[in-house]
């Protein structure tokens, strides 16, 4: 997925190209599902989630102006759309990260991406992933999304400042305390079943 590739279909379909699109729509499918299944932490909401996004996607394209990664774009635009779906509920969903996901082929656990956490919240066993699960699913949204968006998807502090409107500074501060946030419930879940704490 070269930059110039992916210029080129942006400049077609902002010349009315569908064919264009959806080429784009392939390409970042499946970075978009996954992105918001770990905002969402189902399946249900992650799949509409996913759908909303490229409508958007869609319609915004003239107003893109490449002063981001396009990626980058598209997750801004899937995190305000679930921001503003959690506002409309008025109260904060509660999910449960450590349910398999439903798939075509049966069942598959959940597990955090490969060397998606900082070796301090790396944990081996899948015992362990549950409890990383369980910590993720009381952070507060902004915390949880900062920390997916660093440790699971890999972004720069500036991609993540740039995509979410943040300052890099403002970016740095919240990780910090989304990660001693995650750590002390870590602990907390830990010492909770009698095991040392990692």
């Amino acid at each position: 997925m070269g930059d110039i590739n992916v210029d080129l279909l942006i400049e077609s379909c902002r010349q009315g190209s569908e064919e264009a699109f959806g080429e784009l729509v392939t390409l970042y499918q499946n970075k978009v599902y996954t992105m918001c299944l770990h905002m969402t932490g189902n399946q249900e909401d992650a799949k509409d989630l996913s759908q909303e996004v490229f409508i958007r996607v869609y319609h915004a394209l003239p107003g893109f102006r490449g002063q981001s990664a396009f990626t980058t774009w598209i997750y801004r635009i899937a995190f305000n759309l679930w921001a503003n779906e959690l506002r409309k509920r008025k109260k904060s969903q509660t999910v449960s990260l450590d349910s398999p996901i439903q798939t075509d082929k049966g069942e598959v656990q959940r597990t955090p991406a490969d060397n998606a956490f900082n070796p301090e919240f790396a944990l081996e066993t899948a015992e362990e992933r549950k409890l990383v699960w369980q910590a993720l699913d009381t952070l507060k949204q902004e915390q949880r999304t900062v920390l997916v968006l660093r440790e699971m998807h890999g972004y720069s502090y500036d991609e993540i400042a740039q995509g979410l409107g943040w300052s890099p500074g403002t970016v740095k501060s919240r990780l910090n305390r989304a990660r001693l946030h995650l750590k002390g419930i870590l602990a907390g879940l830990v010492s909770g079943n009698g095991e040392s704490q990692p």
